[in-house]
């Protein structure tokens, strides 16, 4: 499996709630980083990593890569390395392309990411329309929350994030295979001024286009 389900899933946007009374004071922090996010970054920058442990331990290869987003729902997801793949959401569409393959996949956005992980962190709506939200204890100097999906087919089981400085700084992602994704950002510029022409794909000529209903 070369792509990561939340590559898929989004990749394509991301959480609130105290879980412990004991943890009153952190899940306020958590709760503050995460909903100063989602109303004053309304388009960002920065860089990934990302890996797949799968359910017997084994590790598979590490990809890194670039993204942009604009709410609501503009994205762009580059891997650039080890391979090169991509994703961009318009807002109406969502574009998969695999140069191996040269095949392009095109679905629409509020079926690809109404209720995936791309939701919050790429999405405009209310987090508790989709997601269960609590917090989670600190850990490596994070704050943490996880969402867990209202929608028992959204293909995951939950999303942890790890928020620092009003930033998502790690997202750990558990499928419905038992699989967990594990994904850092960094190099994270909020609110840049973003061109449309970011976010617009074309398919390349001779590319084999798939549109899902």
């Amino acid at each position: 499996m070369r792509v990561s389900t939340w590559t898929k899933s989004l990749l394509s946007s991301v959480l609130c709630a105290m879980c412990l009374l004991v943890n009153e004071a952190m899940a306020a922090s958590a709760q503050e980083q995460l909903q100063g996010f989602v109303s004053k970054v309304q388009a960002a920058t920065g860089n990934f990593s990302q890996y797949t442990v799968g359910t017997q331990g084994q590790t598979k290869p590490a990809q890194s890569g670039r993204f942009a987003f604009q709410r609501p729902g503009r994205f762009k997801w580059d891997v650039l390395k080890p391979y090169a793949q991509q994703m961009v959401s318009d807002g109406q569409q969502l574009f998969q392309f695999d140069p191996d393959l040269n095949q392009v996949t095109v679905r629409k956005v509020d079926q690809a990411i109404g209720s995936s992980p791309a939701a919050i962190l790429f999405g405009a709506g209310s987090l508790e329309q989709s997601f269960t939200v609590t917090a989670l204890p600190d850990k490596e100097g994070l704050s943490w929350l996880r969402a867990k999906p209202r929608n028992g087919e959204a293909g995951f089981v939950h999303v942890d994030l790890g928020f620092s400085g009003g930033l998502p700084a790690r997202i750990i992602l558990l499928d419905a295979f038992g699989q967990s994704t594990h994904i850092n950002l960094s190099g994270i510029v909020p609110n840049p001024t973003l061109a449309a022409e970011v976010f617009r794909f074309v398919p390349p000529p001779g590319s084999d286009v798939v549109r899902m209903q």
